[in-house]
């Protein structure tokens, strides 16, 4: 348990959050009473989950470059294409002109 204390600060403070959040959720599945641990998980979550986001929406922003340079060549752009979500979970794609 120390050694994952020890390890998620030194994660934390080389800003290495996700590794150190696993890391302080590791000491509280093995002591639900720590006070460190149960101060840090609800401190470090929202900053991961924002940097996920971020991450996610960095991603999806070279993708769709990525797919209106090759759509470009045919005069085509992903914004002719409009995805619908389908209630069991699936996507319907459709042109648009």
């Amino acid at each position: 348990l120390k050694a994952l204390l020890r390890r998620a600060a030194a994660e934390e403070k080389l800003d290495n959050l996700e590794d150190a959040l696993r890391d302080y959720k590791e000491a509280l599945k093995l002591d639900p009473t720590n006070a460190v641990a149960r101060r840090k998980v609800p401190e470090l979550q929202p900053i991961v989950d924002q940097r996920m986001e971020k991450l996610k929406e960095e991603t999806l922003g070279k993708l769709k470059d990525l797919g209106n340079s090759i759509l470009g060549n045919f005069g085509l752009s992903l914004d002719n294409f409009q995805m619908d979500q389908q209630p069991g979970g699936g996507y319907n794609i459709s042109f648009k002109q």
